[in-house]
């Protein structure tokens, strides 16, 4: 790169045989005294080492020459300036290369070192060669480091030391040596030839705008040298950015890199994947440049959980669609993840069903706290912590500690914590592999938000939760194709205690993930959910052995299917357990749900284990819309006794009031009583009689009631003793027997004979 050549730069000063006129004995500016007509300035037209050159008597403490024609200085050009001098008599003086900056306006700029090295006449006669580099960045060899405000120089030397001697300078030089910084075909621009000083103590940012304008408007690279570079203010950086050295910045300040936008550069440039990604994140919620991260494919350790709101720093509220994609976050064990419990004394008022008063130690007790105690159902979480009022927001009411008790508060730590975000919506993460590695839990949500979104990741090896909702920041919730690896699989189903992801709010949609080895694959507190596709497995290896829900729906009229799944081992578990007044009064109850068209398989489990579980916590609940139907249901290595029960831990259910019950089109293999409703019954009489009484309670799901019969059909002919015929017909009594699960046919006069009777456990409607 020469300017003189490239752009036309006039940079070498005349030569001295054509007059003195340019030369000055000041700065060179103009009004300087100049050396035309000075005696102790001489012209030699003949020397025999230069030529023509200019002889100069030394006749005050510094002798100064400088040209007074501006030499231009551009950013990234690196000015040569050489002088040849030898002293002819007298006191031998002492000679360096000089200059004055001057800037916009001619004005002078102040600050800049104006002087280079000096060097000693030492003999006379000897001619000593005197150089200094010019340039604006501060670089190894560069003498005079103006930066870009100064645009052109005088330049020249200055005379130092004793006075009294006659020297001879031949002509000065001034040569464009920017290819000894810089290659002759460059495609860069680099931030120190902006000023820019890397010292990790200097604001560089100035320079780097500087740098980065000149890079875009040339269409170059933006190339960060080697060094640290304090940048304290926020910059944006047009142009593709290559780092050789790296940048820190206060917490505050931002760096936003629109052309090389992804996880790599921002490593290179913080020098350190995990501060980087936290950079990045940062840019990404506050320019709008990019919608997307993408992590390059790499492997970030961490030795802590990251707190994503603090990342941000400036944000608590964000509901503009962003995405994460396309990397690994593997844990690395340490002691920041260890998982941190308080125990406090709390009081709850079921009429303020979200709220506990009074709570002891709770400046100890951390937003995100799993609550545990008597009456508190699962996946119970602290949303909010008032220290001065001394209350916690809980994520759902409790149904069953009324009163003053002892709590427990867990802590779990999580790779991505959102939690310090009062709002999060639409944000994506994609193809994200989340390795917890039995000591981390996945992803925690933000207290409120909508449709986040998890798709095509890995959650590996979670030790206590794999995605983490402690409010409502799961409404509309997405987790697609998505695989959950449990670190718990040599566990008996029983001992687990992980849980792949819990929700609280609606609308969620979950499709085709697989999930291996939780306590829970969900947990699910919300309505309008569809559960679409996914294979969960929750078996071990214990003969006869217990197993755990997969599916654990929390509410009552829940507005959800669950549609094409391979269910493994595992129940689905129906409970109303969010309510802070779990009887049944004036609310809906249990209804609201499809289970159609999934396979359903257990080996080696009791006999006693049901794949369809409903638990109510309250008394007087019943089935007001629910269907069962085109579902396969298959055990293996031994026989279940059927496939639904309710479990009656708290209280039984209402079988008068059920009504609209599907359960139809099922197939079974190795359950000992199939189940349907309506049921078809056949019933034989062999023997006449007035009544006949058809007990079906073994078909009727969920130990209902015969509430109903929809037909009576006579299979051949029904006769009397004699084996007349009988053409009568028979009237129905239903609930009857202890149990109410016969009903009784009524006859005109004793007969016998086979019916098919269509009988219900519910009212239809």
């Amino acid at each position: 790169m020469n300017k003189a050549i490239t752009d036309g730069l006039a940079l070498m000063p005349p030569a001295f045989e054509n007059g003195l006129g340019p030369w000055s004995s000041g700065d060179g500016t103009p009004g300087a005294p100049g050396y035309a007509g000075d005696p102790n300035a001489a012209l030699v037209p003949a020397d025999q080492d230069f030529g023509g050159c200019l002889e100069l008597q030394k006749t005050t403490a510094t002798v100064k020459l400088r040209h007074t024609g501006d030499t231009p200085l551009l950013p990234g050009c690196y000015l040569r300036v050489t002088a040849r001098v030898k002293a002819m008599s007298g006191n031998l003086p002492s000679v360096r290369i000089a200059g004055w900056a001057g800037g916009a306006g001619n004005a002078h700029v102040g600050g800049v070192v104006e002087t280079g090295p000096s060097v000693a006449l030492t003999a006379y006669g000897r001619v000593e060669t005197v150089q200094a580099i010019i340039g604006t960045g501060t670089r190894t060899g560069v003498d005079m480091a103006w930066g870009t405000a100064a645009s052109f120089g005088h330049f020249g030397i200055d005379l130092t030391g004793p006075t009294g001697g006659v020297v001879r300078i031949d002509d000065i030089e001034i040569e464009d040596v920017t290819s000894v910084f810089l290659r002759n075909m460059m495609d860069w621009v680099d931030v120190r030839d902006y000023g820019a000083i890397g010292d990790g103590f200097a604001n560089d940012a100035a320079a780097f705008a500087a740098a980065d304008a000149a890079a875009v408007a040339s269409g170059c690279e933006l190339l960060v040298s080697a060094g640290t570079y304090l940048l304290d203010a926020d910059v944006t950086l047009g142009a593709p950015t290559r780092f050789e050295g790296t940048v820190t910045m206060p917490a505050h300040r931002r760096l936003s890199m629109t052309r090389s936008f992804d996880l790599p550069t921002y490593a290179d440039a913080f020098g350190d994947e995990e501060l980087g990604f936290k950079k990045a994140f940062q840019a990404l919620l506050n320019y709008s440049d990019h919608e997307s991260l993408d992590l390059g494919g790499r492997r970030i350790e961490l030795t802590s959980p990251i707190d994503m709101q603090a990342a941000v720093n400036n944000k608590t509220v964000f509901a503009t669609r962003r995405a994460i994609r396309n990397g690994q976050f593997n844990v690395v064990d340490d002691p920041a993840w260890a998982t941190s419990t308080a125990t406090s004394q709390a009081s709850y008022d079921s009429g303020n069903p979200t709220m506990l008063t009074a709570v002891a130690n709770i400046a100890n007790i951390p937003v995100g706290s799993l609550v545990e105690g008597t009456g508190v159902g699962r996946e119970i979480y602290v949303t909010a912590v008032n220290v001065g009022a001394a209350t916690l927001t809980l994520s759902q009411p409790l149904y069953g500690a009324a009163g003053t008790q002892t709590y427990s508060f867990t802590r779990f730590r999580y790779i991505l914590d959102f939690s310090g975000f009062a709002q999060l919506d639409k944000l994506v993460l994609d193809d994200i592999e989340f390795q917890c590695n039995g000591i981390s839990s996945g992803i925690m949500l933000a207290p409120s938000g909508l449709v986040f979104h998890v798709r095509d990741c890995f959650i590996v090896a979670p030790k206590d939760r794999g995605i983490t909702s402690i409010g409502t920041g799961c409404q509309g919730m997405l987790i697609d194709r998505c695989q959950f690896l449990s670190n718990e699989s040599p566990l008996r189903s029983q001992d687990r205690v992980s849980i792949a992801f819990n929700a609280n709010a609606n609308d969620l949609k979950i499709r085709n993930n697989r999930a291996v080895h939780f306590r829970h694959f969900a947990v699910l507190g919300g309505s309008g959910n569809l559960i679409v596709g996914n294979h969960w497995f929750q078996g071990d290896t214990e003969t006869t052995g217990l197993r755990s829900p997969g599916i654990v729906m929390i509410g009552t009229d829940v507005k959800s299917t669950i549609t094409g799944n391979y269910i493994d081992n595992s129940s689905v578990e129906w409970t109303n357990e969010y309510e802070a007044h779990p009887d049944f009064a004036n609310q809906y109850s249990f209804g609201g749900l499809t289970i159609t068209g999934n396979a359903f398989t257990a080996s080696d489990v009791a006999p006693w284990f049901s794949w369809i579980v409903l638990k109510p916590y309250g008394n007087g609940h019943f089935l007001q819309g629910f269907t069962l139907s085109g579902n396969v249901f298959k055990a293996l290595s031994g026989a279940v006794d059927r496939v639904e029960r309710v479990d009656t831990t708290f209280a039984t259910l209402d079988n008068f009031r059920m009504r609209n019950v599907l359960v139809e089109g099922n197939t079974f293999t190795a359950v000992t009583q199939v189940s349907a409703n309506p049921v078809m019954v056949q019933h034989d009489q062999a023997t006449e009689a007035l009544i006949w009484t058809i007990d079906a309670g073994a078909y009727l799901p969920f130990g209902g009631w015969a509430r109903n019969v929809d037909s009576v059909v006579a299979e051949g002919m029904i006769t009397g003793p004699a084996g007349e015929r009988r053409s009568d017909m028979p009237f129905v009594d239903v609930e009857q027997g202890a149990s109410k699960q016969q009903v009784a046919l009524n006859w005109q006069n004793s007969s016998k004979g086979r019916v098919q009777i269509r009988l219900r456990m519910d009212n239809p409607n």
